[in-house]
């Protein structure tokens, strides 16, 4: 899906997503000392601002403007800032070793360019940084619900794992994730990895 086809999405609703931060999220940064944080595919910037208002310095990267001004304006309602940068993750390259935490979270693109933009995150690093990787599990398709259905598109925590040989994994595991729908509550399958790079 192309940039406009995701701005005429975020316009279509009010939250596309929600303004929760992920559950995921939270747990594997609450409690790390905030620094400099990217958070790559930040969307409607609902983890981007739960960060700012925990003391991270937020820079939020997405290719849709419609969901960068949604993060921005959510942020100013929070009484936090964070940086907002409109590109195409496949084009952008971060700031190597700049930065104290890195989040990449349901960014789901083929494995060519999905493997370019894990790399570039993890050399984004700083040492001593951690990296927050979470997206819809391969099994998700025949056993979750929700989410891309193209398993090409999808990944686990093993084949996270393996593009992420210079760094230290904390955590490599599926997750399951309470999903609230018009037809009642379901269950999605996440796949977790958190890493960081050594000292």
């Amino acid at each position: 899906m192309d940039r406009d086809a995701w701005d005429d999405r975020y316009r279509d609703r009010e939250w596309l997503w929600t303004a929760e931060a992920n559950r995921s999220v939270v747990q594997e940064t609450v409690g790390l000392n905030p620094g400099r944080a990217l958070d790559l595919a930040a969307g409607e910037g609902r983890n981007a601002v739960w960060l700012a208002k925990q003391g991270w310095d937020v820079t939020a990267v997405d290719f849709s403007g419609v969901a960068l001004g949604r993060a921005s304006d959510l942020a100013a309602r929070e009484g936090v800032t964070i940086t907002t940068v409109e590109a195409d993750l496949r084009d952008y390259v971060p700031a190597v070793g700049a930065f104290d935490l890195v989040l990449l979270s349901y960014l789901h693109l083929p494995p060519v360019f999905f493997r370019e933009v894990l790399a570039r995150a993890a050399g984004a690093l700083a040492p001593g940084g951690t990296l927050v990787v979470v997206g819809h599990d391969l099994s998700n398709i025949e056993e979750g619900y929700g989410g891309p259905q193209s398993p090409e598109v999808l990944y686990t925590p093993d084949s996270l794992v393996g593009d992420l040989s210079d760094l230290e994994i904390v955590k490599a595991e599926k997750v399951d994730r309470p999903y609230e729908a018009d037809e009642g509550t379901f269950t999605a399958i996440d796949a977790l990895v958190v890493a960081t790079r050594p000292q």
